[in-house]
Parts: structure tokens; C-alpha cells; sequence
């Protein structure tokens, strides 16, 4: 007769695969010990090679664009002396002007200057400092609105018109001292 006691049927019932001891170690090691081996591969692949942006070509500049700074300051000196028209127009506005490129009037040509002579200072002034068709803003210079006004009145007046250079914004103490 086989013994079939009911303690020896709620033992087989409820036993699990971990059998003794050895068993129980060797369970605790490769629950705990492997995964931590297995994060530690993961991060180690991850940061062994630079990886490039997507669409990079060059390396350095994509790492360069990533981690730019946010903002920049850039310092200029308050108290330089502005430019005179002809001398701006000579800087920035020769390359187009001077050969009538991607449509502009050419300098002393009075026939293409006309009509927008005939627009006005101001609207000559905005299209000079935002940009215009093919000329970007200030013709891709980098200049006070005032320098660039009066590279616009040069190229008016030697191409037919008759426009008053503008002057300078007189500073607070000087006003004062010229309206006494």
C-alpha cells in the first residue's frame, strides 16, 4: 500500500523548482547579480561612441551645435564714429548697386532710380534696413539704421535725386545746452 497520507500530498502540492540550498543561491545570484551586469553593458554601449545628429556630416560641427550655448552677448562700442554714406555704400552696398546684380538699380543710373525715388525717403530707408526682393536686410551688413540712411540718401542723390542726409540724434545734454 503507497503512502498517501494527507501531509505528504500537501507537500508535493506546494513545492517549487528550487529543490535545496544550492539551488537557492544559485537563483538569488542570477536574479540579482546578472541584471545589474546586463545595465551596466547597456550604458557602457551607450557611451562608447559619439553618436552624430541626424543627418550629420561633420562630426565636430553637429557636437559644436548641440551644445552651444543659449544666448550670446555681443559688445559693441557705444561711441564709435558713424559712417558717412559713401563710405557705407563702398562696405556693403558696392557689390550689388555697382553692377545692377539680381536687379538692382545701378548708382548714377537716374532712370531706374525714379520711381523709387518717388516713394520716398522713409520707404527707400525700410527697404534698405528689412530687405527687399533679392537684398537682405541692411544689403547683409551690419550697421546703425542711421549709417544705413545715409548710404541711401548717397545713392539717391548720385543717381538723380535730392535728398537731405540725416543727422545724428543730438545726445540729452546737448540738446538742452542747444536749446538755451
Amino acid at each position: 500500500m503507497s503512502d498517501n497520507s494527507q501531509a505528504n500530498v500537501h507537500d508535493e502540492a506546494h513545492t517549487g523548482p528550487i529543490k535545496n540550498p544550492k539551488q537557492l543561491l544559485l537563483a538569488v545570484f542570477f536574479s540579482f547579480v546578472v541584471p545589474v551586469f546586463a545595465i551596466i553593458g547597456l550604458v557602457y554601449y551607450v557611451t562608447s561612441d559619439k553618436k552624430p545628429a541626424s543627418g550629420a556630416v561633420n562630426l565636430e560641427k553637429a557636437l559644436a551645435a548641440r551644445i552651444q550655448k543659449i544666448g550670446t552677448i555681443e559688445i559693441r562700442d557705444a561711441n564709435r564714429q558713424l559712417k558717412g554714406g559713401e563710405e557705407v555704400f563702398k562696405a556693403q552696398c558696392t557689390a550689388c548697386h555697382a553692377t545692377g546684380a539680381a536687379g538692382a538699380p545701378k548708382l548714377g543710373d537716374a532712370a531706374a532710380w525714379a520711381p523709387r525715388i518717388a516713394t520716398g525717403y522713409d520707404a527707400l530707408l525700410n527697404s534698405a534696413v528689412k530687405g527687399k526682393n533679392a537684398m537682405g536686410p541692411q544689403g547683409g551688413g551690419d550697421f546703425e539704421t542711421l549709417e544705413i540712411g545715409r548710404a541711401v540718401v548717397y545713392m539717391v542723390n548720385a543717381s538723380g535725386g535730392k535728398l537731405e542726409e540725416p543727422k545724428a540724434a543730438a545726445a540729452p545734454a546737448e540738446a538742452a545746452s542747444a536749446a538755451k
